[in-house]
C-alpha cells in the first residue's frame, strides 16, 4: 500500500544524502550526517564518537560533555575537515597533539568552556586556521608560543576571560600573526595597555581591536588613543563608547575614557593626528593609515598636485606599493598638509598628514651649529681675545727709567719756548737718554725723513746755561719746515 511505502521512501532518500548511498551506516550513533556535514550536537556525548567518516568537512560536537580533547580523538587523518565546533562542552584540557590529524582546519570553536591556560605550541599544527574562538572561558595564562605558526589567522576572540597581561606579541607586525585583522580582548582583567605601541598599529587592525569592559587605569595616553579612534570612526570605539571605562584614584565607580578631556585631575587634551617633522635634505615616508586594508590610493600635495606614481622628474616624490608617499631631498617648500584618498569597499576615506620641514640640515648624528650655539661660541672667543690683549701685550718701553722716575716733558720744548723766548732751556734731570734709532745711509732722520748730507748729529753744548736738544722732535723746524732754524 501507498501508506506503507512512504516511510521506506523517506528512509531511502535520507540514506542517499550520505556519500556512498547505502553506506549511511558509517555515520556514528546519535549523530546526523548530511553529505560532508556531521552534526552530533546535544547528543549527551562524553567523548568524540568513533569512527568518524573520512569525508567529514564540518564536525559539530557542541553542547555535549566532552571535558578532555586528547591526541587520539581522531585516530585517522581527516584531510577534508575545515570546521570543528566544540563550544559548550565544559572542556578543561586540550592536548598539544589534538590537532595533528586535522591540518586543514580553518575554523575552530572552543568558546564557552572551562579552559584556564593556553599552553606552549597548542595550535602550532593549524597552519591554515583563519578563525579561532576562545571567548567565555577561564583563561588567565597565555603562553607566548601558543599561537606559533598561525600565519593565516585573521580573527581571534579572547573576550570574557581572565587575562591580566596584554599579549602584545600577537600584534607586532611580521611576527606571529601577520594576517590578524580582529582581536577581541573585551571583558578581561586588563589594567593597562601600551597605548603608544597600539597607536603605531595599522588603522585597519585598530578598527577591530576591542578593549571595552576592562578595569583599565585612567591616563592621558589611553584617552588620546581612543579619541583618535573616535575621530577616525573606528568600529571598536564608536560601537562601544559607553563600555570603554577606566578607574580613577579615589573615584568609586569607573568613568568614561572619552570623557577625560579637561577633567581633573588628569586634564587630558587630544593630540594632533599625523604630524611629522623633518629637516632640509632628509627623506621621509608619509603613511596612509586607512581603516580599509587594500583599495586604490592616491595623494594630493600641499600645492594641489595629484601623485599617482613617480611624480618627480628626479624621483623626489614616489608613491610606494603599500600606498605610502616617499619624499626625498626635502626642500622648505615641501612643508604643508598632504591628503591621502582611499577608495574602500564600503566608502571612501581621506587622511591628512601635516609635514613640518626645519630650515637646517642634520648630518648623521651631529647637528649643524645653530644660531644660539654660534652666538655663544662667538662671545666666549671675544672674551678670550680681550683678556689676551689686556694681559699678554708685550711692553713697548725702550728706556731704562721707570714710570715713577720719568719727569714731565719740559715746557721749554714747545713752540712758544723755541720762537718767542730767548732764554735758553735748562736741563731738569740727568737721566740717560734712549739709544738712537739706526739710520739708513748714515743720515740723521728728522720728521720721518733722512737728511741728504748725512752729517752726524751735533754734540750737546756744555756749560752752565744748559743746551737745546738737537734731536728734539717738538721744535718749530720739525713742525713747520724741513730746514732747521738756527737760534
Amino acid at each position: 500500500p501507498r501508506g506503507a511505502l512512504a516511510p521506506l521512501s523517506l528512509l531511502l532518500s535520507l540514506s542517499l544524502l550520505s556519500p556512498g548511498g547505502s553506506a549511511g551506516s558509517s555515520c556514528p550513533l546519535r549523530c546526523v550526517c548530511a553529505s560532508n556535514l556531521l552534526s552530533c550536537s546535544q547528543a549527551n556525548l562524553s567523548s568524540v564518537p568513533a569512527p568518524l567518516p573520512r569525508f567529514t568537512a564540518v564536525l559539530d560536537l557542541s553542547h555535549n560533555n566532552v571535558s578532555r580533547l586528547r591526541g587520539d580523538w581522531a585516530p585517522a587523518r581527516l584531510p577534508h575537515l575545515h570546521a570543528l565546533l566544540l563550544s559548550h562542552n565544559g572542556l578543561l584540557f586540550v592536548s598539544t597533539e589534538a590537532f595533528a590529524h586535522v591540518p586543514h582546519l580553518r575554523h575552530l570553536d572552543l568558546s564557552n568552556n572551562r579552559l584556564r591556560a593556553l599552553d606552549e605550541n597548542l595550535f602550532s599544527d593549524l597552519g591554515e586556521l583563519e578563525v579561532l574562538l576562545l571567548y567565555n572561558n577561564e583563561i588567565s595564562t597565555v603562553d607566548r608560543t601558543a599561537f606559533e605558526n598561525l600565519g593565516q589567522l585573521r580573527k581571534l576572540y579572547l573576550g570574557r576571560n581572565r587575562i591580566a597581561r596584554f599579549p602584545l606579541e600577537l600584534l607586532r607586525e611580521g611576527t606571529r600573526l601577520p594576517q590578524l585583522a580582529l582581536l577581541d580582548l573585551s571583558a578581561n582583567r586588563l589594567r593597562s595597555v601600551p597605548a603608544g605601541e597600539l597607536q603605531a598599529l595599522p588603522a585597519w587592525l585598530r578598527d577591530r581591536l576591542y578593549l571595552h569592559d576592562n578595569p583599565l587605569a585612567c591616563d592621558c595616553p589611553l584617552f588620546q588613543l581612543l579619541a583618535r579612534g573616535r575621530r577616525r570612526r573606528l568600529s571598536a570605539v564608536l560601537d562601544f563608547q559607553k563600555d570603554l571605562r577606566c578607574v580613577l584614584p579615589g573615584v568609586p565607580t569607573p568613568v568614561g575614557i572619552l570623557a577625560l578631556a579637561g577633567r581633573q585631575p588628569l586634564n587630558c587634551s587630544e593630540a594632533r593626528e599625523a604630524v611629522l617633522e623633518a629637516h632640509l635634505g632628509d627623506s621621509i615616508t608619509l603613511g596612509c593609515d586607512s581603516r580599509w586594508q587594500g583599495g586604490s590610493r592616491h595623494w594630493v600635495t600641499p600645492a594641489g598636485d595629484r601623485v599617482v606614481g613617480d611624480s618627480g622628474g628626479n624621483g623626489s616624490v614616489v608613491l610606494l606599493a603599500n600606498g605610502s608617499l616617499e619624499l626625498r631631498a626635502l626642500r622648505a617648500e615641501d612643508a604643508g598638509t598632504y591628503a591621502c584618498w582611499v577608495a574602500g569597499p564600503a566608502a571612501n576615506e581621506t587622511l591628512y598628514v601635516e609635514l613640518l620641514v626645519h630650515n637646517f640640515t642634520l648630518h648623521g648624528p651631529h647637528d649643524t651649529l645653530n644660531t644660539a650655539y654660534t652666538t655663544l661660541v662667538g662671545c666666549i672667543l671675544s672674551v678670550v681675545l680681550v683678556l689676551i690683549y689686556l694681559y699678554l701685550t708685550p711692553c713697548r718701553c725702550c728706556c731704562g727709567r721707570t714710570a715713577a722716575e720719568k719727569a714731565p716733558a719740559p715746557r721749554d720744548d714747545s713752540i712758544n719756548s723755541s720762537v718767542l723766548s730767548t732764554t735758553p732751556n735748562h736741563a731738569v734731570g740727568h737721566a740717560e737718554p734712549c739709544p738712537p734709532l739706526p739710520t739708513v745711509g748714515g743720515g740723521a732722520g728728522q720728521n720721518g725723513r733722512f737728511k741728504a748730507g748725512g752729517a752726524p748729529p751735533l754734540p750737546p753744548q756744555q756749560g752752565p746755561k744748559g743746551h737745546r736738544k738737537v734731536s728734539d722732535p717738538d721744535s718749530v723746524s720739525s713742525v713747520f719746515s724741513d730746514t732747521p732754524i738756527v737760534v
